[in-house]
């Protein structure tokens, strides 16, 4: 069994813009994904968007993301899955309404 993360990536102008019902099939999308792989999902998070960000390069310490993206990261999934093809089947149920997922696996050392 090996650990990724499902990154969650969408534009923050699209929950900005969103109806309430909009934002709740999205909320409802998410609670069906993480009961359909309760098995697998080790942990996840959804991030505040990137105006409160806080950005360390070189000793500065700027508020923000470090450059403007179109998506931005706003969550992940910390799962289990035998191998990288079970995680990308289960990163396609992942909820991404206003953008898309990546996959990559947890680095073990040692």
């Amino acid at each position: 069994m090996a650990e990724y993360l499902i990154l969650i990536y969408e534009t923050e102008e699209g929950y900005a813009t969103a109806t309430p019902e909009v934002f709740n099939e999205v909320m409802e999308a998410h609670n069906r994904f993480g009961h359909q792989f309760a098995d697998k999902i080790v942990g996840g998070n959804a991030l505040k968007d990137t105006s409160a960000a806080t950005s360390i390069r070189n000793d500065v310490v700027t508020d923000g993301p470090f450059v403007e993206t179109k998506e931005a990261l706003g969550g992940y999934y910390l799962i289990n899955a035998e191998d990288l093809d079970e995680a990308l089947e289960i990163a396609k149920h992942c909820p991404a309404r206003f953008g898309g997922v990546e996959v990559r696996p947890i680095q073990v050392f040692g």
